[in-house]
């Protein structure tokens, strides 16, 4: 059963569209994750799918129901963490979760034992007493989450949840997602993290409001035109702004201490970086081919995005 599905949705702010004519299924017990940059449509997407914000044109449902037509009945089925979620901060961990419990109008026979389950979950029980603004990045996320999971909705909406979360704490959250779906919910989460989209069954990725790709990560893998090149070199950001400047046509992107670029001639390919490097008196310490990751998809297909505007 499809959990989510659009049909032309689009929003537009005077002469910006922000999302445009998006058409996507998301089906049951899935995990779909919405990929773009800041301010390619990622948020205002997710507040047309919770009602929280009128498409201009489209429609978008929700478990077979109209988010604008039947929006209270849809908000049943729907959790929503936003990347700012409106924690108390003056409000312990329990506090906290007891008023959006209320606020869902949840009764109060069984919901301790409800309560008590999502913390648990969360690894928030030896924290119910502490004040939620006395928890680290990582715990406020979790009890952000604990309050979005408290009327038990079949679709949960993440809107960047783990922005600014430290590595440790953000792959405890990604666990806890894990343990969600083995339960059955739905989860659409939008991510500007590569690696967190590698994790996803399906991913979309969207551009200035349009989706310009959608499959599975290996899918979209598949998209990649040419080969990946890994240059491993002793100054990376040197080695990147002079082959920038001497490898004209080419894609290239900088990944820490490495440089990926994307080649239709690997082997022609190697040896010019071989010798730009060189005649700027620099040696690199390996050059080879390598698997793309979502991140060059990424950059692949917006670097086509950007030459078809050109045209």
């Amino acid at each position: 059963m499809e959990a989510i599905r659009t049909e032309n949705l689009s929003k537009r702010f005077g002469e910006l569209t922000a999302v445009d004519n998006l058409n996507l299924a998301v089906t049951g017990g899935e995990l779909f994750g919405l990929v773009g940059s800041d301010g390619a449509g990622k948020t205002t997407t997710m507040r047309m799918l919770t009602g929280i914000m009128d498409a201009s044109s489209g429609d978008a449902w929700v478990m077979g129901k109209h988010v604008g037509r039947e929006a209270e009945s849809a908000k049943g089925s729907i959790g929503y963490m936003s990347q700012r979620f409106g924690l108390y901060p003056d409000l312990t961990v329990l506090e906290n979760v007891h008023f959006f419990a209320d606020i869902h109008g949840l009764p109060l026979k069984g919901r301790q034992e409800k309560i008590d389950r999502l913390l648990s979950f969360s690894n928030l029980t030896p924290f119910k007493k502490r004040r939620a603004g006395n928890l680290s990045g990582g715990m406020k996320q979790k009890l952000g989450l604990a309050c979005a999971l408290i009327h038990a909705p079949r679709v949960l909406f993440l809107d960047e949840p783990t922005n600014g979360v430290d590595p440790v704490s953000r792959r405890d959250f990604w666990r806890i997602l894990y343990q969600l779906l083995k339960e059955g919910v739905t989860i659409f989460v939008a991510t500007a993290y590569l690696d967190e989209a590698d994790r996803c069954n399906r991913v979309g990725l969207i551009h200035k409001g349009k989706l310009v790709a959608c499959g599975t990560p290996q899918e979209l893998k598949g998209l990649m035109r040419g080969v990946i090149l890994e240059v491993l070199a002793g100054n990376a950001r040197e080695t990147f702004q002079i082959l920038r400047r001497k490898l004209e046509g080419h894609e290239i992107g900088l990944f820490g201490d490495r440089l990926h670029i994307v080649s239709d001639d690997p082997d022609k390919t190697t040896l010019l970086v071989r010798d730009f490097l060189r005649g700027e008196g620099m040696e690199p310490v390996s050059v080879r081919q390598i698997e793309p990751s979502l991140e060059d998809v990424f950059i692949s297909v917006m670097g086509e995005e950007r030459h078809g505007e050109a045209r």
